[in-house]
């Protein structure tokens, strides 16, 4: 029996920009966030972003609330099968064409905040190449969660340069650490059939096991 190797169909997605509006509704089974995003549509025009007041797009979409994520800068390198957790539906933001691409489960009592994991229905495979640097969070139990992507909301002076001594802003809770690494063989998290497990530090920079 072999086991079929992911094929990476859009590749050079590292420090490629991009934009989410997070929708949160209360359904059966708590909260869940909708999840749309500029990915491989658009780059998240500044002056338009700016235009999107997240009150204002949470009483247009019927929402309880809205979160405007980003922009954010991937820190993988390409993206492999993607499958629809959802029927695929097309919004637009002022402007800023978006695709619903995921569902965020958050369940009857959300934990917010950094460092709380989230259960994202992403159905997607993300690559980071041999060679490149791979910046994680590690948690007292020893998983480490990998970015995916960093912010420029809450520091707009966050970049791929600075990412090697974030470690030493971070205010983690006791056990965890920071750390950077180069990467000797391809990472490749595959969630086409699992709920991917996620999470941000205070600054926004989302990270995901990679299991």
């Amino acid at each position: 029996m072999t086991t079929e190797t992911p094929q990476k169909l859009v590749p050079d997605m590292r420090g490629v920009r991009y934009g989410e509006v997070l929708a949160v509704y209360l359904r059966d089974n708590g909260l869940e966030a909708e999840v749309f995003g500029t990915q491989l549509i658009n780059d998240c025009p500044q002056e338009q972003w700016d235009t999107l007041v997240a009150e204002t797009v949470a009483q247009e979409m019927g929402a309880v609330m809205v979160k405007l994520n980003g922009p954010r800068y991937w820190t993988l390198d390409g993206f492999g099968t993607k499958l629809q957790p959802m029927e695929p539906i097309m919004r637009e933001f002022n402007g800023i064409m978006m695709r619903r691409i995921a569902v965020v489960e958050l369940g009857p009592e959300p934990k917010v905040g950094p460092y709380n994991e989230m259960k994202v229905n992403r159905q997607v495979i993300f690559f980071f190449d041999a060679g490149q640097t791979v910046h994680e969070l590690v948690n007292p139990q020893g998983e480490a969660y990998v970015m995916q992507a960093l912010c420029v909301v809450v520091d707009p002076t966050m970049s791929a340069e600075s990412l090697d001594t974030l470690g030493e802003r971070l205010s983690m809770p006791e056990g965890w650490s920071y750390r950077s690494r180069v990467l000797t063989e391809d990472l490749v998290i595959d969630t086409t059939t699992t709920t991917a497990t996620v999470l941000q530090d205070e600054f926004e920079n989302s990270y995901t096991l990679p299991y």
